[in-house]
């Protein structure tokens, strides 16, 4: 007698189960992914092209330097030359969505688990299993409950990225020096004010580690997510594959590319302080200390010695 335990048709019940009682709660949510999504794609097809590169060389040469700026723009070129602009401005825009609704969820839940230990011991394991869970499996449940679309594979995308985020917030707020913490506590600082004036700016180097793998992973579920019709890129890529085309395979594989490499840069700058701009910010901050510092210098010199008293005869 053959044993058998139907995991799989206790899951699929699950989902049948929550796709009837509620379809209303996913339909609903289903057009707000839609509506964010034509939203971001209009931001970015509505200008002429070359307008959207200078722009972003602009963004490139304030966030890191020329070089990221000549590089930025040679790259958006080269996705106008294999004409694949539209579908890479619909892989963008789906990026930024599920990336946004990630980080929404993620940084929260991880400044939440640095807090609480409780949470902690629960989320870990769910980041483990929603990590090491294949991203196709995600597919199936999207597709039942948004249906085919960009949906779905916002979705799944936010599903599959959002682990990282958890993880590498939760481990800044945890590594600041509790020394710090204790001196904020010590001076009467509320445990609010504690975390958005010092927890959060010393942990910024990670949080912005773990929203650069967002959306890093975000762009690698491009592809997947073309196979349940949320086009762009990973469309082109889906069908070069049953086609064995591998002219557009290339083309379309190449401009998703320079996409994560664009996307990798302009992340990893905001957490290293990089840029013309920061220069700029920098160069400002020390001209304001300097000139508090002198200031403070001109007004002890001004301040009045103090005499002694003089002595009292015996």
């Amino acid at each position: 007698m053959e044993f058998r335990i139907p995991v799989g048709t206790w899951i699929d019940s699950f989902f049948d189960w929550l796709e009837d009682t509620f379809s209303w709660f996913f339909e609903g949510l289903r057009e707000v992914f839609i509506q964010l999504f034509d939203a971001v794609a209009w931001i970015f097809a509505t200008p002429p092209e070359l307008v959207v590169v200078a722009v972003v060389a602009i963004g490139a040469l304030l966030a890191r330097g020329w070089r990221f700026a000549l590089g930025s723009a040679l790259g958006l070129l080269f996705i106008i030359g294999v004409d694949q602009w539209d579908n890479a401005i619909d892989s963008l825009a789906l990026v930024l969505v599920a990336a946004f609704l990630a980080v929404v969820l993620s940084v929260p839940l991880g400044i939440w688990a640095a807090r609480n230990d409780t949470v902690s011991k629960v989320v870990k394991p769910v980041m483990d299993f929603l990590q090491t869970l294949p991203a196709f499996v995600y597919l199936i449940p999207a597709l039942a409950l948004f249906r085919v679309g960009v949906a779905p594979g916002v979705i799944a995308t936010i599903v599959f990225a959002m682990a990282p985020g958890v993880r590498l917030t939760e481990l800044g707020i945890r590594g600041v020096d509790k020394e710090v913490v204790e001196a904020g506590q010590a001076f009467g600082a509320h445990p609010r004010r504690i975390l958005r004036q010092i927890q959060i700016p010393l942990a910024m180097p990670s949080i912005m580690a773990g929203i650069n793998q967002i959306i890093m992973l975000s762009l690698s579920m491009v592809v997947i997510a073309g196979f349940v019709g949320a086009g762009g890129l990973g469309g082109d890529v889906v069908q070069a594959v049953s086609a064995l085309n591998g002219r557009l395979g290339w083309e379309a594989g190449l401009s998703v590319v320079v996409l994560a490499i664009l996307l990798d840069r302009f992340t990893a700058s905001f957490g290293r302080g990089m840029g013309l701009y920061s220069r700029w910010r920098k160069a400002r901050r020390a001209r304001t200390e300097a000139a508090e510092q002198a200031r403070f210098d001109a007004e002890e010199s001004e301040a009045p010695t103090a005499t002694a008293a003089p002595g009292l005869g015996v």
